[in-house]
């Protein structure tokens, strides 16, 4: 069984991990947390890291030494502004890249951006300030964003002449079609209430110092809920994006899942639980 053990070390992003929980935090202050190609990466080696040790992999609460494995996974950035996009001078060099070497930038990012929008942990957000381009698609991957008033969010990449074709998928499923074309299009940036009316956030709070008793509520219901159940729940809504079938299918397809989930481990744990009147095994914390 894989073991907790150290994180991989970075520089420009950091982590911490509290029992069954981390956050990761962009640090590039100075810069506005703008991704390069350093950020990126280091991003990407943790997403993994906390991927293969969250409850969902693992399929166990704990590590053979009792340390719990993730179940939650909150994102945010020092100072004033959550994410800037991307790094100017890594823009600068695009245009100098060639066609094979800015395919290759392009894969780094559609690694970034999937492997957080497919973390098996709950994911949160938790930003201020702005969150442009890039920033916006690590919005759009999150599975709960909790922002300040101050907010302000853009699909800029039209600004410059380009489009947001890597961050597009993620920032589509949340958006839906017509809001995101309109917001592609458009490449200016939107308010708290706009986020919010659109589905780009789920909360609003005053400022910066309500952020942190904001996502603390929210990870403690989070807890309450099984924890591969929330890994499944993202494996049953991709089926439902992909679905090809037909509704007779996709009906039997439920049907098989869901018998799946009641004979699984965690799901007669919770049944066996509500009938006790206890606490299931995941609600200690």
């Amino acid at each position: 069984m894989v073991r907790m053990d150290t994180p991989p070390k970075t520089e420009l992003v950091t982590i911490e991990i509290n029992n069954s929980g981390c956050h990761i935090k962009l640090d590039r202050e100075d810069k506005f947390n703008a991704l390069n190609v350093q950020m990126i990466t280091e991003l990407c080696t943790l997403f993994d890291w906390t991927s293969q040790r969250s409850v969902g992999v693992q399929g166990e609460l704990t590590d053979s030494a009792g340390v719990p494995f993730l179940r939650t996974l909150v994102l945010s950035g020092s100072g004033r502004h959550f994410c800037a996009g991307a790094d100017i001078n890594m823009m600068r060099d695009a245009g100098a890249n060639s066609p094979e070497e800015n395919r290759i930038d392009s894969e780094r990012l559609d690694r970034l951006f999937n492997g957080l929008w497919s973390h098996p942990c709950f994911t949160i957000g938790a930003i201020q300030g702005v969150a442009l381009g890039g920033g916006a698609g690590l919005v759009a991957c999150l599975d709960h964003v909790i922002a300040t008033s101050n907010v302000k969010i853009a699909l800029s990449e039209g600004k410059l002449g380009i489009l947001p074709a890597v961050i597009g998928p993620y920032v589509y499923r949340r958006l839906g079609s017509a809001c995101f074309r309109r917001l592609a299009m458009q490449a200016s940036r939107i308010e708290a209430e706009e986020a919010l009316r659109t589905g780009f956030i789920e909360a609003v709070v005053e400022s910066v110092d309500d952020l942190s008793p904001a996502v603390t509520a929210l990870i403690e219901e989070v807890l309450g809920t099984g924890p591969q159940a929330v890994t499944l729940a993202k494996e049953l809504t991709l089926e439902f994006d992909r679905w090809g079938g037909s509704d007779e299918e996709l009906r039997e397809f439920t049907l098989d899942f869901t018998s799946r989930m009641r004979g699984s481990k965690e799901g007669q744990e919770g049944l066996s639980s509500f009938l006790d009147k206890r606490p299931a095994n995941w609600k200690h914390e």
